[in-house]
């Protein structure tokens, strides 16, 4: 379904690690209605998944994706860059039709 880069399960751990969640912690990853093209992407660390949620375990980390979400998540890659203009997860979707500058939105 998705796929985490190596730099970005490290800082998904360490943000586990930060917020002192153990157990069925993991990576809520979202899409909600909003955002400059249509849609964007919401990344947060959760204590568990909720009862409808599919939980994907993705190279060690446990991925939580609510129904809505994983119709348009399917490819999707998520890495963690740091460059001179910031640091930050990034989306590299193959089934968007546009995008915007922020980097979080998107158009299907």
């Amino acid at each position: 379904m998705l796929t985490l880069t190596q730099t970005a399960v490290e800082k998904v751990h360490d943000f586990i690690l930060e917020h002192g969640v153990e157990g069925e912690a993991g990576l809520r990853v979202a899409v909600l209605p909003g955002g400059c093209s249509g849609f964007q992407y919401g990344l947060n660390i959760e204590d568990g998944p909720e009862t409808d949620d599919e939980v994907l375990d993705v190279a060690g980390v446990k991925v939580f994706v609510d129904p809505f979400s994983a119709q348009y998540l399917d490819g999707v890659e998520i890495d963690y860059v740091t460059s001179f203009m910031g640091q930050g997860f990034t989306f590299r979707n193959p089934n968007a039709s546009g995008g915007c500058g922020c980097g979080s939105s998107f158009t299907v």
